[in-house]
């Protein structure tokens, strides 16, 4: 991941400067990786959505990535510190300030989309995001080179109850819960106060095992409860 974030920052910087518009400006102190500080008033940025800061995304062999974090981490590098110059559009239903931002003369937005460092804003278009979105995608750049949800259809799954998944029947069922999360990868046993209600995605690397041997072998460890 530290060769992810060295190049995406590389090109950040090389991103063409767009001009400088009137609005808030002042000293950046990032939030997250779409949310700042500017001068001490609360920004987000227009057109473009950030991974959850507790959002995972994955590596081909079903490694976890802390992708929400990861996405910060790169805006802070290339912005904590200096100086921005923004121009604000509206505010959000929060009271933060919905704003294209300019840093060091590149426009935040665009640089991060073209890196992969985020995800367009469902909803929110603004001039070529929409394209710079899909360079990044084609290229396999930032978010593009691991498994991801996006950070909208991340976001509905937090807020809907989880059903109980149903467990494998019959003799021999394999039914020990190998789930992944931002505690690394949990094995849930039947029994187990969080087993119902934790769900297994294959897609994502989580499994089923057949024994408490299996799941520790494959780099497992059991929930607390």
């Amino acid at each position: 991941m530290r060769r992810v974030t060295r190049w995406v920052l590389a090109l950040v910087l090389a991103v063409t400067p767009l001009a400088a518009t009137a609005g808030p400006d002042g000293r950046v102190r990032v939030i997250d990786g779409d949310t700042i500080d500017v001068g001490g008033e609360r920004v987000r940025l227009f057109g473009i959505d950030a991974p959850e800061r507790d959002q995972l995304c994955w590596e081909a062999d079903g490694t976890a990535v802390r992708c929400g974090e990861w996405s910060g981490r790169v805006l802070a590098r290339f912005a904590e510190g200096h100086r921005a110059e923004c121009a604000a559009i509206r505010l959000d239903r929060y009271d933060r300030t919905l704003a294209t931002c300019e840093v060091r003369g590149v426009d935040l937005g665009e640089a991060l989309l073209r890196n992969g460092v985020v995800r367009t804003y469902s909803g929110e278009t603004l001039r070529d995001y929409p394209e710079f979105e899909k360079e990044a995608e084609l290229l396999g750049r930032g978010l593009w080179a691991w498994r991801h949800d996006d950070p909208s259809d991340f976001r509905a799954s937090q807020r809907a109850p989880a059903a109980p998944q149903p467990v494998p029947q019959g003799a021999g069922a394999c039914v020990i819960k190998g789930n992944i999360s931002n505690s690394g990868r949990i094995y849930h046993m039947p029994g187990q106060e969080h087993y119902g209600a934790t769900r297994i995605n294959p897609s994502r690397g989580e499994r089923w095992f057949c024994s408490e041997a299996e799941a520790r072998a494959a780099g497992w460890r059991r929930a607390k409860r």
